[in-house]
């Protein structure tokens, strides 16, 4: 994916393989994964934390979790 536009979101689910369901302030609910330096720092999601979420400039129900706010 290339490079998007971040927007903060609010996790509403976690799924296996580290995907989460968030919710964009849009009341969209699109489908997140975690980066790779999110990963390797090991950082833990659940539901109600504040996320900033890259979205995909060619699917806009997929994104990536950029950083934990």
């Amino acid at each position: 994916m290339s490079k998007g536009r971040g927007v903060e979101a609010t996790v509403v689910e976690e799924r296996p393989s580290a995907v989460y369901h968030v919710v964009l302030p849009t009341q969209q609910k699109i489908l997140a994964h975690l980066v790779g330096t999110v990963k390797r720092n090991f950082v833990r999601l659940v539901p109600g934390d504040r996320v900033e979420v890259e979205l995909s400039p060619h699917d806009p129900t997929r994104g990536r979790i950029t950083r934990k706010l």
